[in-house]
């Protein structure tokens, strides 16, 4: 079974940093694309940020220049770098992987259940 586990989140000022880690753990033979996205109340799921296993990176307009995402392929892990946040980001953030059991099998999207991330004004 393939999971995926985040953490970082947290309660932070208006202005402040958070960094978000989501590690995929089970058996698995590869992850191509590595992403974030964000829940608020009452609105719909949106990307945040994603990277391809090749290094290529995808942000939503309105996070560009303040967060940053990467990962270690070595540890399975993406990273979410986020500055200068703002109360409107505060969501539920969510971690999407796509993961191929082995050689054979298509590429299948897992999610993490998510962490809180609160922007205190």
């Amino acid at each position: 079974q393939v999971q995926l586990v985040e953490s970082g989140g947290g309660l932070v000022q208006s202005g402040g940093s958070l960094r978000l880690s989501c590690t995929a753990s089970g058996p698995f033979f590869s992850i191509n694309r590595m992403g974030w996205y964000r829940q608020a109340p009452g609105k719909e799921r949106e990307l945040v940020a994603a990277i391809t296993s090749d290094g290529l990176t995808d942000y939503a307009d309105s996070v560009k220049g303040r967060f940053i995402i990467s990962r270690d392929n070595n540890k399975n892990t993406v990273y979410l770098q986020m500055n200068s946040l703002k109360p409107e980001e505060t969501a539920v953030y969510y971690c999407k992987c796509g993961v191929r059991r082995d050689p054979i099998m298509p590429f299948l999207d897992y999610w993490g259940q998510g962490t809180q991330v609160t922007v205190s004004s």
